[in-house]
């Protein structure tokens, strides 16, 4: 999938909690052993005076009284494998013991009614693994509290050790918050929630220092776990038997949306409970829209249908994009321009080794992309930009938690990371229209126009997923058609069993 997915989530009232989509018998042990390993990461990496939040994600409303499907902060999901709303870690390494604490929501009878189950304290324990589990209304008197150097939770004679550490720290004025601020706003943008939140404390705490502790957590996230290779692949298994039942539900006459109908249903019957992101199915001049969201054209005989989509399954998803002619076989110019982008891709699956990195592998396939469009007449000098005409976006992201997943793309590639590699070309007369009217300009569209005219409308992406493991590359989607004779054998109409 190219760029940031706009199209709105499935509607939904009741938001699915994690556990629900994999039974907890099954995974609860290994997973929550991952789970404390990777808060563990993130607990070694903060000083002993810092104290680390990360809350859920807001709730968002589609219209009136209705919610979008609730999707978690992927960092929280990511630490505590919790979905439920109104969730805050707090993680901090100058406790004795209690290093990991989380609030939740109370009970109420009424919303649990309406929208389902609240998890209890006990629940929240078992799934996660953090023993310390407040309700959200004590969170503001915690953080108070710690920050004033005042014991939390104790009855009038008590005393307990449990902070001492922490406090002192924050006497000796070496308190700090670390939060998941991200990208810094324009100051003249609005103030992000974590922003607003963050200036009301240093108003009240102006003791204590501010840090930002998402690359920490973008930095662990960029390497797969163990557990995570795991689920990652049978993610993409699934994404990848949606691919073929797509491609067999496509044909002349039939709906764009009959095909996404076919792929999502895939995703449901094998346990990916939601899309990774809005499924991309475009046929005819749709295969040139990057994000073409509609799903709405007729198919015609000779069309070619792009389309990208894949599943989130346990909180991963991976990203796989097929493009293939609607009525079994592909015409002589859309063969060729296939046959590029494939071949741009296995050049650059050739880079995507250990120690390189993800700019190798793009100037892999841009070698072939303009060595290609050079010989089909398509432009005119490979040494410049003209390429960028019809080759307009890059190939290479993260996957993980996000189809765009976070990580640092200046690191070389290691052992647990995940990518993809998606090349693609499109002609589209509005390429051209867009160039500035200058004399290079007209003489490479003049010299350009014949080729233009064979290949116009024409929108080829080829889009796999990798895991870079101990002994090399894995494409993890490799059981979706890919070559030619791949694609053209899987579309072949199917011999009805005998009864």
């Amino acid at each position: 999938m190219i760029g940031m997915w706009r199209r709105a989530a499935r509607l939904t009232i009741l938001a699915l909690g994690f556990a629900a989509v994999v039974p907890g018998a099954a995974r609860a042990g290994e997973y929550q052993d991952d789970l404390k390993a990777r808060r563990a990461r993130v607990i070694q990496k903060l000083d002993p005076g810092a104290m680390m939040i990360v809350w859920s994600a807001p709730a968002k409303v589609y219209s009136t009284d209705v919610n979008y499907e609730y999707r978690q902060d992927s960092s929280l999901l990511y630490l505590t494998g919790l979905e439920q709303e109104e969730t805050i870690l707090v993680l901090m390494p100058g406790a004795s013991t209690k290093k990991e604490v989380v609030f939740v929501r109370e009970p109420n009878a009424r919303r649990e009614h309406w929208n389902g189950h609240t998890l209890t304290k006990e629940e929240v324990t078992a799934q996660t693994g953090i023993e310390t589990v407040y309700f959200l209304s004590q969170f503001e008197p915690f953080v108070t509290a710690m920050f004033n150097t005042r014991n939390f939770g104790l009855r009038r004679g008590e005393t307990t050790t449990e902070w001492d550490a922490f406090h002192a720290e924050v006497r000796a004025g070496r308190g700090k918050l670390a939060l998941l601020f991200g990208p810094r706003p324009a100051p003249s943008q609005e103030l992000p929630e974590i922003y607003v939140w963050a200036n009301r404390f240093r108003e009240r705490f102006f003791g204590v220092s501010m840090t930002d502790a998402k690359p920490i957590v973008d930095d662990l996230r960029q390497i797969k776990t163990p557990y995570e290779q795991k689920v990652l692949e049978k993610s993409v298994l699934i994404s990848s038997d949606a691919h073929k039942a797509g491609m067999r539900a496509a044909a002349p006459g039939r709906f764009e949306h009959e095909v996404e109908a076919a792929i999502e249903q895939v995703y449901l019957a094998n346990g990916a409970m939601s899309w990774g992101y809005p499924s991309i199915v475009g046929s005819g001049p749709n295969s040139t829209i990057l994000h073409y969201e509609a799903s709405s054209r007729k198919m015609e005989p000779g069309d070619l249908l792009l389309v990208d989509a894949a599943g989130n399954y346990q909180g991963l998803t991976g990203d796989i994009t097929r493009t293939y002619p609607v009525s079994g076989t592909f015409s002589p110019a859309q063969k060729e321009i296939y046959q590029l982008v494939l071949a741009a891709q296995e050049a650059a699956i050739l880079a995507a080794r250990a120690g390189n990195k993800t700019q190798d592998i793009e100037k892999a396939s841009e070698e072939v992309i303009k060595a290609g469009l050079l010989r089909l007449g398509l432009i005119t000098d490979a040494k410049g930009d003209q390429f960028r005409t019809w080759y307009t976006h890059g190939i290479c992201h993260w996957i993980g938690m996000d189809v765009h997943d976070v990580g640092d793309y200046e690191k070389p590639l290691a052992a647990g990371m995940a990518f993809t590699i998606e090349p693609g070309l499109y002609f589209r007369e509005q390429a051209l229209n867009d160039l500035a009217d200058t004399k290079a300009n007209r003489e490479f569209k003049e010299k350009t126009a014949a080729a233009f005219a064979k290949y116009r409308n024409i929108g080829v992406r080829i889009e796999d997923s990798f895991l870079i493991t101990d002994a090399g590359l894995k494409r993890l989607s490799a059981t979706v058609p890919r070559t030619v004779e791949e694609v053209e054998a899987w579309l072949k109409p199917q011999t009805p069993a005998r009864r």
